[in-house]
């Protein structure tokens, strides 16, 4: 299911979530060096892999990670499946010879100057993948983050995204604390905007386009039905990723997001719309 749009007009235009848009959108292009490659749209790796948030390096502070490392008593290597960081077993071809070489303990990385571990929990927010990663991330925020915005005060509203990030980067790295995958994208601080959502408007209705084996349909939803739907399939795929970013994707980020917005919405939220202030019939 892809939602496309809701029914709640807000009653304010959503400075926070547009500006929220325009930076990611500017950091994908800007900070990233987004490009196309002639198959698709590529960021900086160096960039990417400074400034995304990777969990081991939470876990074990001081200790860091880059693109080229040193194995003990061996040469500088690089290997392009995997992040080397210090201390983690790894293998590597040389850089000079060309060769294969490892396993072995990495000693060092370059780059040897990086950010604060706690930065990056703020940078990788802001950063993405690929286009499609971007794209699917602005368009649920757009849809569902305007009247996220529109509950609250918007200094809150900025709070409880962040937080919401804050709380998705958590609960990833507690189920998996040893990863060294970079961590990237608004998709925790989003979903704890989808939390938030659900439980201030769950009879909202939200056109989606569905798609049934061969054929695809748009059809007009509650809002609890899509965005519970999403949160199950975050559980499902998180449960057989074993806590890793299985194939990029960090579900548990997802989950931590959601679960954040269901328990403080209700706290920070205090302008629910006109039309769900009374109790109503049913969501289905």
């Amino acid at each position: 299911m892809l939602p496309l749009k809701d029914n709640i007009a807000t009653r304010r235009f959503p400075v926070i979530t547009v500006a929220l848009i325009v930076i990611n959108v500017a950091m994908f292009f800007g900070f990233q060096h987004a490009h196309w490659n002639g198959h698709g749209f590529a960021v900086s790796e160096s960039n990417t892999i400074k400034y995304a948030f990777i969990p081991y390096k939470l876990t074990h502070i001081g200790k860091k990670c880059g693109e080229i490392g040193t194995l003990a008593g061996g040469p500088e290597v690089v290997n392009p499946d995997q992040v080397l960081c210090q201390g983690k077993v790894a293998t590597g071809v040389d850089r000079v010879t060309g060769q294969v070489v490892g396993p072995g303990t990495v000693t060092s990385v370059k780059p040897k100057h990086q950010p604060s571990v706690l930065l990056t929990i703020l940078t990788a927010m802001f950063m993405h993948g690929g286009l499609l990663h971007i794209a699917g991330n602005m368009l649920f925020l757009w849809i569902f983050g305007n009247n996220v915005e529109d509950s609250m005060p918007r200094p809150v509203f900025v709070a409880f995204y962040l937080m919401g990030g804050l709380a998705a980067t958590l609960l990833q790295t507690a189920v998996g604390p040893n990863s060294t995958v970079p961590n990237l994208g608004a998709s925790g601080a989003i979903a704890a905007v989808l939390g938030g959502y659900a439980l201030l408007y769950p009879r909202a209705r939200v056109v989606t386009l569905v798609f049934i084996v061969f054929f695809v349909t748009l059809l007009e939803l509650p809002a609890l039905l899509v965005l519970g739907f999403w949160f199950v399939l975050q559980v499902l795929d998180g449960a057989q990723s074993a806590g890793g970013a299985q194939g990029g994707v960090a579900y548990f980020a997802h989950i931590g997001g959601f679960l954040f917005g269901l328990a403080t919405i209700k706290l920070l939220a205090h302008r629910a719309h006109d039309d769900y202030s009374q109790p109503k019939l049913p969501v289905y």
